[in-house]
C-alpha cells in the first residue's frame, strides 16, 4: 500500500541510492536530488546509478529527478538527507525554498562541519525545524546489502512517534525491517561515533592486529560510545540495542565498510590524502573524529574516551598509528 507523503531523496552516493531503492518499494513516485547532472542522464536512459550500487535496477517512471534542490523540496513532504556531511552545508546553500512544515530525516553519518553539530541539530538551529519534524535513519544496515535485496533492519528515531512509523511505513518491504525510536540525540550520535571507531578497527586490521585484540577493541568501544552518549544526552537507553551496538558491529567488522578500509589504508602507511584519493569515497569517520574530540575536549572529558583520543593522533596530529595503538593497549581491558 502506497504512503501518501510523497519522499524526496537527497544525494546521489550509495546510501542515497539504496533509500530510494527501498522506496520504491512502497511509493508511486520518489523525489531525488542529486547535482551530478550526467548521472541523472544515465539514470533516466539506462535505468541505474553508473557511480553506485549500478547493479540496482530502476522504473524510471517511478522517479522524479533532478538537479534542482529547490524542484524536489517543493515536491516533497518528507526530506531524507543522505549526503555527505562535509557537503551538507554548501548544498543546503542552494536552497531557495521554505523548509518550514517539512519532515526532515537524517541518513547522514556524521558531523556538519561548519557548525559542529550533528544533522539534527544543525537543521533545528540554522533553520528552525522543530525537533518534532526531525528524525533519523540507523542501521545496522549496508548500501551493499540493500542492493543484494539481504534482510536488513533498520531504525527510525523521531520525537513524533507518527512521523517514525510512517517513515518506517514507507521504507519497509519483505527484505527491509524497521523499528522505531524516541532517541532522536543518541540514534545519530551512534551513528557518527561507530564510524570513529570502525576506522580504529581497520587501523588495527592494518597494523597486523588479530581477532582477539578487534574483540577487545570493539567492546571498549560499545562502552565509550556510551559514555560519551550519556554525556551528551542522557536519557534511559539501552545500548546493546542493534541503532547502537548493532550498527557499530557491522560498521566495524564489514568488508563494506569505507571507514574501514580508510582506517585499514592508515594503518598499512598511507596518508590521510592519499588514502582518501584512493578510496574516491567520504569516510565520514574522518571529519566525526575532529568533532568528537573538539566535544570531548571542551566538555573536560577527553579521557574518557581514549579509542577517539588515539584516532584524532593518528589522523589530525600525523602520530605513527603504530605508537598510538602500542599506548592505546594499555588503555583497554
Amino acid at each position: 500500500m502506497e504512503n501518501k507523503l510523497r519522499f524526496g531523496v537527497f544525494g546521489g552516493g550509495s546510501w542515497g541510492t539504496a533509500l530510494v531503492k527501498m522506496l520504491s518499494e512502497n511509493q508511486n513516485k520518489v523525489g531525488w536530488y542529486m547535482r551530478n547532472d550526467s548521472a541523472i542522464r544515465h539514470i533516466l536512459k539506462e535505468g541505474h546509478n553508473p557511480n553506485y550500487l549500478s547493479s540496482v535496477e530502476f522504473d524510471v517512471d517511478q522517479l522524479n529527478l533532478s538537479h534542482n534542490i529547490d524542484q524536489i523540496v517543493e515536491a516533497s513532504d518528507v526530506l531524507i538527507f543522505a549526503i555527505p556531511s562535509a557537503f551538507l552545508d554548501g548544498e543546503l546553500k542552494n536552497l531557495h525554498v521554505n523548509l518550514k512544515d517539512k519532515i526532515i530525516f537524517s541518513a547522514i553519518k556524521g558531523i556538519v562541519p561548519e557548525s559542529g553539530l550533528i544533522v539534527g541539530e544543525h537543521f533545528h538551529n540554522q533553520y528552525d525545524i522543530p525537533f518534532e519534524n526531525i528524525g533519523v535513519i540507523t542501521g545496522p544496515c549496508h548500501a551493499e546489502e540493500v542492493a543484494l535485496e539481504r534482510l536488513s533492519y533498520l531504525t527510525i528515531a523521531c520525537a513524533d512517534a507518527n512521523n517514525a512509523k510512517l517513515v518506517a511505513q514507507g521504507l519497509k518491504s519483505d527484505y527491509i525491517r524497521t523499528k522505531i525510536s524516541d532517541d532522536i540525540i543518541g540514534t545519530e550520535y551512534a551513528a557518527m561515533l561507530k564510524n570513529i571507531y570502525a576506522i580504529a578497527a581497520g587501523i588495527a586490521h592494518g597494523l597486523g592486529y588479530g581477532d582477539n585484540f578487534q574483540s577487545v577493541l570493539m567492546s571498549n568501544a560499545v562502552r565509550e560510545m556510551k559514555r560519551f552518549i550519556d554525556r551528551v544526552y542522557k536519557m534511559k537507553r539501552n545500548i546493546n540495542n542493534s541503532a547502537y551496538l548493532g550498527d557499530l558491529l557491522v560498521t566495524g567488522y564489514s568488508t563494506f565498510s569505507r571507514n574501514r578500509l580508510f582506517g585499514n589504508m592508515i594503518g598499512k602507511g598511507y596518508t590521510v590524502k592519499s588514502a582518501m584519493m584512493e578510496m574516491n569515497m567520504v569516510a565520514e569517520g574522518y571529519y566525526a573524529t575532529k568533532s568528537a574530540h573538539l566535544l570531548m575536549d571542551k566538555l573536560e572529558k577527553k579521557s574518557k574516551t581514549p579509542i577517539i583520543n588515539a584516532v584524532y593522533q593518528v589522523l589530525y596530529k600525523e602520530k605513527s598509528p603504530k605508537k598510538v595503538f602500542e599506548k592505546l593497549t594499555d588503555k583497554l581491558d
